[in-house]
């Protein structure tokens, strides 16, 4: 009785489909699988595991190669000596271009303490007092002075020179205004020198910051004025005023 009661018993409990068979008992991957928030879950992982193996093969890419510099390459020559001349003609070179592009405009004098600005420059926003010190006056023409006019104050002639290293692009004679010379420099800039009594450049000499270009004389426009240099500069072609760029005294 009692084996015939288990395997009663047993029949009982075993779950039934349809004809009687029983259930094939779940795996737990199916039970798994059948929760809501799994295949989601997946997707995140995946989408993560992908952005992640992007982000290393960039940072991988975006790394220098470890490379002979072109200019150590190029200095070897075939025998496999190092080409030191060629090296030091760049430096060199290199040296120049740090030098011209540093150099500042200079005083047109050898000494500044001796002259004085005897006419300022005529600026447009200056007051009705300030623009009729820099007019110029020839006959009963009245015209706004272009640059500063320098004179040492006894009236004595002085050496004029030249305010920044460049190229003498003009050197002429002007009834009234004595003799011209204007030198080109770097950075479109351009100074020009008037009312000198003799000129010792000639047009298309690359001169030196400091180097004679003249001596200041007197002119027919501003007699008045006696012995001086009038000073002019041009940046772009524009006329700017020379006290705005020269060091101050």
């Amino acid at each position: 009785m009692n084996e015939q009661d288990q395997k009663k018993q047993s029949r009982e409990e075993s779950p039934k489909i349809g004809l009687g068979e029983p259930v094939a008992p779940v795996s737990s991957w199916k039970r798994l699988l059948s929760k809501r928030w799994v295949y989601p879950a997946a997707y995140v992982a995946a989408a993560a595991i992908i952005l992640t193996l992007v982000w290393v093969y960039q940072d991988a890419s975006n790394k220098p190669m470890d490379s002979t510099p072109a200019s150590v390459t190029d200095s070897v020559n075939l025998s496999g000596e190092e080409d030191v001349t060629g090296q030091e003609n760049a430096q060199g070179g290199e040296a120049a271009e740090v030098i011209a592009s540093s150099e500042d405009l200079a005083w047109p004098v050898a000494n500044v303490s001796e002259v004085s600005v005897v006419k300022p420059f005529y600026e447009k926003d200056a007051t009705a007092e300030e623009h009729q010190a820099a007019l110029v006056q020839y006959n009963d023409t009245f015209t706004p002075n272009t640059g500063i006019d320098l004179a040492r104050e006894d009236g004595k002639p002085f050496d004029v020179q030249a305010a920044m290293s460049g190229k003498v692009t003009r050197v002429e004679e002007v009834p009234l205004l004595g003799y011209v010379v204007e030198i080109t420099h770097a950075n479109n800039l351009k100074t020009v020198y008037e009312s000198l009594s003799e000129v010792k450049v000639k047009k298309d000499a690359e001169v030196k910051q400091g180097d004679v270009v003249g001596s200041a004389g007197r002119n027919e426009m501003e007699k008045d004025l006696d012995n001086h240099v009038h000073f002019a500069v041009y940046e772009n072609d524009e006329l700017v005023n020379p006290q705005t760029v020269l060091p101050k005294n």
